[in-house]
Parts: C-alpha cells; structure tokens; sequence
C-alpha cells in the first residue's frame, strides 16, 4: 500500500492531510514540521500520525513512496530534489519552483528514474474550471479576443515571496489550460507598499501566440475579496467567478455584432441575450488532486498537472518577474 509523507503543516499542509486521509485513513506515514508550534497543534487534531521536525531520515529509508511538499516555494526545488534523489514520488504545491531551470532540473531527474512529479495545480481539478474549458473547446465563445481576471483579498501578505508569485499562478495556469497554448510575451508593473522590494499588488499582462491578450490583477491589500475571470468571445462571453453565490460559471449571451455597424457612429450595437448558467458537479477539487496523485503513483499514470505543467507557468512568472525589475517591459518567454 502507498504510504505518503507531508513535509509542511502550515496554512495549506493539514489540507492535504485531511483529504488523503479520507482517501484511505492509512495514507500518510507521517507529516514533518520545522515549528515545534504548529507540529503540536496540528497533532492534536491527527494524533495519529507521526510528527517530526526534519524530513531527511524518512527520505533516506523505505516507510514512504512519495512526498506532498507544502512549504514555502523558495525551498519547494531542494525538497523535492532531495525526494527524487532519494527514489520517492513527488507532489508539490504551487508553483514547482522559482526558476525555469530549476524546473527543467526536476523534471529530468523524475523521468530518468521513472518517478511522479506533479504541481498542485488546484484549479485544473476544480469542475467549474473543467466546465469553461469545455464551452470554450465547444466553440460555443465563438473566437476568444480577451481573458481578464482580478483575485484580491486583504491578505494574507507574504514575506518570502511577491503577490504575484503567491496568487498569480493559479490564473496563468487556469489561461494556459483553457486556452491549449502558451503565452509568447508577458509584462507586468507592480506596487510595494509594505515590505521594499516585495509587491503587494501586481499587473501583469500576457499576449498568446493566436494573437489573445490575457490580463491578472493580484492585489493583497484591497477590503474586498474578489476571485472572478471573464473570458471574451466574438459570440459570447463567460464570467467565472468562484464567490458567486447563484452559480460560478455564466455564459453571456450578449454579442457586438457586426451587422449592427453604424458606420456615421462609428460603435458595434449590442445585442443584450440570456444568461444561461450550466450545471456544474459538486465535489471538492482538492480531493481529486490528491486522490489523483494516488493513482498516478499506483498506477503508473502521467499527472495531468505533470513537471511540464508546472514549468510552463513558473516560464511565465519568472518573466514576469524579470518584467517588474524592467519598469514594465514587454519580455519574449524563453523556452
């Protein structure tokens, strides 16, 4: 039977603990901690599992097969190296790590010894994220001109990383997977306002090769908790939005429509249509993640959000992030 260690029980780990234990209540072998505070709080809600301080041993012996790594993502490439050396399977928490090469590095050494490697790439896994992917490959957006997305909350502010690299993956990963396609070009300017050099609020902009423009707006500093993404069509529109409390997906039926030009005008008229809202399946995306890294280990599968998965976006970011330092310059996404 698969036996799993998470190494990081912070805001995110006790997460994981809770959906692969309810996976199988025999799952995770034990669950390592750096602080002595949150070990024992978290212990006290899982008191059976085993709790330790340094992961290093159980790397080096045969009581695991893989690993769930949730600390911060400065660390999240030695860790998993370290894993993958050592012969264990690897989930890792968004994003797989700060660089491309590092990524590039991961990726080899899963392949060369047959190992899993995959992101916590949460979104891909969430239904109502599946359901726009769908009525986009439908056609049902006619063609797709532009993507805009806002997620801001006050807090939780980060000290190690930026607001991009905190909340900004989820949205590039979501644009990569519902698009098929990579971004060429990204920029971005960002704010600082409470650590120097750390951005609380960033805009980041990214051109598809098909020629669609995407544009994220990650800000931890606003009053209000926003978690919404519109996708443009020439047809119809789709709104995401994860807060809604009437439905999480909405196709707009409404259309500029070309044979409603007014030449003397010089605007498109718009014609106002249904909003129609599917119906969406009700589970917990974080299940699946994890039940999915299970199988893959079990049975041998390619991770839907593989190595490669990660990469992509981490490309994205640290350009991006190269972007930041350049005062907002358009950068060409090396490969």
């Amino acid at each position: 039977m698969t036996k799993l260690a998470i190494i990081g029980a912070g805001y995110w780990g006790p997460n994981l603990i809770r959906n692969f234990l309810k996976i199988n209540p025999d799952l995770v072998h034990a669950v390592c901690e750096r602080s002595d505070d949150r070990r024992a709080f978290v212990a006290k809600t899982y008191p059976q599992l085993k709790f330790l301080a340094d992961y290093s041993a159980l790397l080096k012996g045969n009581d695991i097969d893989g690993v769930a790594i949730v600390v911060q993502p400065a660390s999240h490439y030695e860790i998993a190296r370290d894993a993958l050396l050592n012969g264990k399977h690897v989930f890792v928490e968004k994003p797989l790590a700060v660089t491309n090469n590092e990524c590039k590095e991961l990726i080899g050494l899963a392949e060369k010894r047959g190992l899993i490697l995959m992101v916590g790439h949460l979104f891909e896994y969430n239904a109502a994220v599946r359901k726009v992917k769908e009525i986009i490959d439908a056609g049902t957006l006619g063609d797709i001109y532009h993507l805009y997305s806002e997620r801001t909350d006050l807090g939780t502010v980060k000290a190690d990383v930026n607001a991009m690299w905190n909340i900004a993956p989820h949205d590039v990963s979501m644009m990569i997977y519902w698009l098929g396609q990579e971004p060429r070009r990204v920029s971005a300017r960002g704010y600082s306002y409470l650590q120097k050099g750390i951005e609380d609020v960033v805009h980041m902009s990214m051109e598809f090769p098909s020629g669609i423009n995407a544009e994220i707006y990650v800000n931890w500093l606003s009053p209000k908790r926003v978690r919404c993404t519109t996708v443009v069509g020439s047809k119809n529109m789709i709104i995401y939005d994860e807060l809604s409390p009437d439905g999480k997906v909405k196709v707009m039926r409404n259309e500029l429509c070309a044979d409603g030009f007014n030449q003397k005008k010089d605007k498109y008229v718009k014609k106002k249509g249904e909003v129609i809202i599917p119906e969406i399946e009700d589970y917990e995306p974080l299940y699946l993640e994890c039940k999915h890294f299970v199988e893959c280990i079990e049975k041998g599968l390619r991770p839907l959000t593989d190595g490669e998965n990660g990469r992509r976006v981490v490309k994205v970011l640290e350009t991006a992030q190269e972007s930041l330092k350049r005062g907002g310059k358009a950068i060409t996404i090396a490969n």
